[in-house]
């Protein structure tokens, strides 16, 4: 069955080639993404070419990490037939396309929380996202704590990988904390142009603790998540984990790594509020239930993500 909402790469919860780089510290802003797959679209060589900063009208370093979230939220490919091309995948063109395209301008909050869905189950591509919203348990965090825990991780999954220099992943620590909290600066012209927030900000996931030191995830309803764009990626994760079953139980929707409950930090009456709409949504498709104590999902028949993003899009 397609699954286009997760990509390849990131089909099975294991580590094969970690990166804590190539955001070149920017997290993405509202009209990168979009910017990268027009680009792409209209010439698969751009960000090899030397005019790729006209073209996309920021500086050299913008424009790898334009490339870079563009392939971490699975937007663009790099063409497997010819070196140094991109192509739009079918996840960029549902969203972007001019003509044809979900959310071509990012209008809708939905559409950020497929973003988010995105880069939070790249596990090889942003392993730092991975691991703050698959792995790590504590709903609050300092920086260090952070880097430590996902570094000692890392190292847990590949005990070949390279060692990575403490500049490179408090530089990592740094983006992803401002892909999801607000820049502190928003008083400082000068620096205004460096500390644009990313739309993901929008979601209101993660908090700066009143004590400037530490951050905390924000857990339970989300009011901006529609139940399509839940129960879409809810197919995808059960395609991707556990396609063979036909029934999932309540702690793997919740609690699993690439589990919606995990990647849009649900709490457990969130998530069985969702589940109890799911029946209605998918024309009995999937339902919810309880039998001998045990809260489960079962699958009836068969559903494509595509078909739920249509319903909600539509």
């Amino acid at each position: 069955m397609e699954n286009f909402l997760i990509a390849e790469h990131t089909t099975s919860p294991y580590l094969v080639s970690p990166s804590f780089s190539g955001h070149q510290t920017f997290p993405f802003r509202y009209t990168w993404l979009k910017k990268g797959v027009d680009a792409v679209t209209e010439d698969p060589t751009v960000f090899s070419s030397e005019h790729a900063s006209v073209t996309l009208g920021v500086g050299k370093n913008m424009v790898a990490s334009i490339r870079h979230w563009c392939q971490v939220s699975d937007l663009i490919r790099a063409d497997t037939k010819q070196r140094g091309r991109f192509v739009p995948t079918e996840f960029g063109k549902t969203i972007f396309d001019n003509k044809d395209g979900f959310d071509p301008y990012l209008d809708d909050p939905a559409t950020l929380w497929l973003i988010h869905w995105q880069i939070a189950t790249n596990i090889n591509q942003a392993t730092a996202w991975y691991w703050a919203f698959n792995i790590l348990q504590r709903n609050q965090f300092t920086q260090s704590t952070f880097k430590e825990g996902m570094y000692e991780w890392a190292r847990q999954q590949k005990e070949s990988m390279r060692p990575v220099s403490t500049n490179t992943l408090q530089r990592d620590v740094n983006c992803f904390i401002r892909t999801y909290c607000h820049s502190r600066y928003h008083s400082n012209a000068a620096v205004a142009e460096e500390t644009f927030d990313c739309p993901l900000v929008e979601l209101n996931l993660i908090i700066e603790l009143p004590d400037g030191e530490g951050y905390e995830f924000q857990r339970g309803e989300k009011e901006t998540l529609p139940i399509e764009i839940f129960a879409a990626t809810l197919v995808a994760f059960w395609i991707a984990r556990f396609y063979e079953k036909d029934t999932l139980p309540f702690s793997e929707l919740m609690y699993a790594p690439l589990s919606p409950g995990r990647i849009f930090r649900l709490d457990e009456d969130t998530m069985a509020m969702y589940l109890e709409s799911l029946e209605k949504l998918t024309n009995s498709a999937l339902q919810y239930g309880e039998s001998e104590g045990l809260k489960q999902v079962y699958r009836r028949s068969d559903l494509n993500p595509m078909e739920l993003l249509e319903r909600y899009y539509g």
